[in-house]
């Protein structure tokens, strides 16, 4: 708790009230006229596209190239850049910059920012601003290679730069028109791009982790589990696209067999959670659709700039599955095993996540214009698109009314600020002790 003008405030809270802040001065930003190309942009407009950009999202009512000036992408850059790494860290890196002492209420909220276990992680802050500064320079470096002979000296360099901060900051924002369709026959562009999304979304704990290795000799359990995870989730969706896909055979009269490969390999990175297509989704196959909402659901690890439920909280309870399954109370992995109250947040997580979306799902099949074929399979994924900041689209939030884009924007605030750091804002939750047990007592599962 911090204490504000005589009134207490969770963390949480406070947490949640900068996100909105940041929010609501790009809003304001966007809607003067220097930002846009034609006439003012509308409130909805301002603030849909505002949330999404601090919400690493990516999702849009309008042609961010032709739509915003080059004011108005500078606000969206600023904006995608302090929501994917988090204005916590800028604020606790500001103080150590000027060699100030932080205070204890910053370092707590830094820490539930971060989605840090202790305070004495937050040595994490200088890394997480140098190697994102570092792996960003390096990618608009490798993309103004391409970039720049293709458009310009200024025009290139300004578009590698805007590209490497939404890629890295897994925003999907484009300033193409049609995301990265021109380049799905450019695998350097292309493997440049997956790189940079891997790199945002790998969390920064685990870089942390990597990077000390040859000093530490061990990784954390967090690292082992992340790692792993993220390998059997790209691998895997990988090998289901080619089968649904057949590497990408509806396009085999456009490129040959090896880009279409490196397209499906992007493709079962981009879901979790970038956001960059190099074609449409709605040419997918049902059961591509159905995979690419699952990965959007799964998201990336934690600490990163990706959202989702992450891949550790689908890591922990499938280990938890299978030690059940084989008579085992605890999961384990790596010689170690994992404390019970993870397991209880990662089951709460789940579950809370599945009711809003099942909530919103239903509340814009009920409000919003359907579309006359797959309408419920069209509706899930704006959703869970929404929901997991990822920013694919089957093109039906363009065509939402206002309560329709409110509801995505409710979601994509709610996947990026992190669920329970908006469910504690909301009911005012503090952890108490509790000095009493009840009697306990078996009930039939399954």
């Amino acid at each position: 708790m911090i204490e504000i003008k005589n009134h207490q405030t969770s963390f949480p809270k406070l947490l949640t009230m900068g996100f909105i802040v940041i929010i609501l001065v790009g809003t304001g930003l966007l809607m003067l006229p220097l930002s846009t190309r034609g006439q003012r942009a509308s409130l909805i407009t301002a603030l849909f596209t505002s949330t999404s950009a601090t919400c690493v999202t990516g999702l849009s009512l309008v042609d961010t190239a032709r739509y915003w000036t080059p004011f108005g992408q500078v606000v969206i850059a600023v904006l995608m850049e302090l929501g994917g790494l988090g204005f916590m860290t800028f604020a606790v890196m500001a103080s150590m910059l000027i060699r100030k002492r932080v205070r204890m209420s910053t370092r707590i909220l830094a820490q539930e920012a971060l989605n840090l276990d202790h305070l004495s992680q937050l040595r994490v802050v200088g890394l997480i601003i140098q190697l994102s500064l570092i792996i960003q320079a390096v990618g608009a470096l490798l993309l103004w290679c391409d970039f720049g002979p293709r458009y310009g000296f200024f025009k290139g360099l300004w578009l590698s730069i805007f590209h490497a901060i939404s890629v890295f900051c897994n925003a999907g924002f484009d300033l193409f028109g049609n995301s990265l369709v021109n380049f799905r026959e450019d695998p350097y562009v292309l493997i440049v791009m997956a790189l940079l999304i891997i790199a945002g979304s790998f969390g920064f704990l685990v870089w942390e982790d990597l990077l000390t290795l040859r000093k530490h000799r061990q990784m954390s359990l967090h690292t082992h589990l992340a790692l792993r995870t993220g390998l059997v989730l790209t691998i895997g969706s990988v090998i289901i696209y080619l089968l649904t896909e057949q590497n990408l055979h509806q396009f085999a009269g456009q490129m040959n067999g090896f880009n279409r490969f490196v397209n499906t390999v992007f493709m079962a990175i981009t879901p979790r959670t970038a956001g960059m297509t190099t074609f449409s989704y709605t040419q997918l196959s049902t059961a591509g659709v159905a995979l690419t909402i699952l990965l959007m659901f799964i998201g990336g690890t934690p600490g990163s700039t990706a959202g989702g439920i992450k891949t550790t909280t689908v890591g922990l309870l499938a280990l938890q599955t299978l030690a059940t399954l084989r008579g085992k109370n605890e999961p384990t992995l790596a010689h170690r095993r994992f404390a019970q109250d993870n397991v209880h947040r990662a089951l709460s997580l789940v579950f809370i996540s599945l009711v809003i979306l099942s909530g919103a799902i239903f509340l814009l099949a009920e409000t919003q214009p359907l579309p006359t074929h797959d309408a419920l399979s069209m509706i899930t994924f704006e959703a869970v698109s929404a929901f997991g900041t990822t920013g694919i689209s089957l093109g039906l939030t363009s065509r939402f009314n206002v309560l329709g884009k409110l509801i995505l924007i409710a979601l994509m605030f709610i996947g990026r600020v992190g669920i329970y750091t908006v469910m504690f804002s909301v009911f005012n939750a503090r952890p108490t002790r509790q000095t009493y047990r009840y009697p306990k007592e078996r009930v039939l599962i399954g």
